[in-house]
């Protein structure tokens, strides 16, 4: 553990897995509205990082995207579906990274659920586009931090943590293994 943890007078760690996992990262992508997703590029290099609007996360953790069947992310999934996607809910929490496999498809009904006349400015056709898919990333494993309570309270503790001196900043983080 680092210093600033061992400065904690309360706990401060918890790692999540199955359900328990599941639910803090519908918790977690409920409260942000995009992510940057990141592919591996065909042949190798550095991550290639794009933001994408999240469309739905369900019970199980799975987080669904809108997609063009051209796109250089499709392209990447198809050669490589192991992606990394890391999530901002707020400024002081709800901090997430997480690593898993993505499938795409053309399921016409996720793609009638999932759709937002907005999209039309991508998807020109409409709904019925024909270059539409459903990116489903699965989480494996992943990261997080949040608080505890909520951010008032968060705020309380940080301010007399100031006035006295101490780490109080009620910050909660750990793995998560879907």
């Amino acid at each position: 553990m680092d210093s600033i943890n061992q400065q904690q007078p309360e706990e401060n760690r918890a790692d999540l897995q199955g359900a328990k996992a599941a639910e803090k990262i519908k918790e977690l992508t409920g409260k942000a509205g995009t992510c940057f997703f990141c592919t591996e590029p065909i042949g190798g290099g550095a991550l290639v990082t794009r933001p994408m609007a999240l469309k739905e996360t369900d019970e199980d953790g799975t987080l669904y995207f809108l997609s063009s069947n051209d796109s250089h992310k499709n392209q990447q999934i198809a050669a490589n579906p192991s992606v990394q996607l890391m999530l901002q809910g707020s400024d002081y929490s709800d901090f997430l990274h997480l690593h898993g496999r993505a499938t795409i498809s053309t399921d016409k009904e996720k793609i009638r659920e999932l759709w937002n006349p907005m999209l039309k400015t991508w998807f020109t056709e409409g709904v019925d586009d024909p270059r539409i898919t459903v990116i489903a990333v699965h989480p494996e494993e992943g990261y997080y931090w949040d608080t505890k309570h909520n951010m008032a309270i968060g705020l309380l503790k940080r301010v007399a943590g100031t006035i006295t001196g101490t780490t109080l900043d009620d910050s909660i983080e750990g793995t998560l293994s879907v």
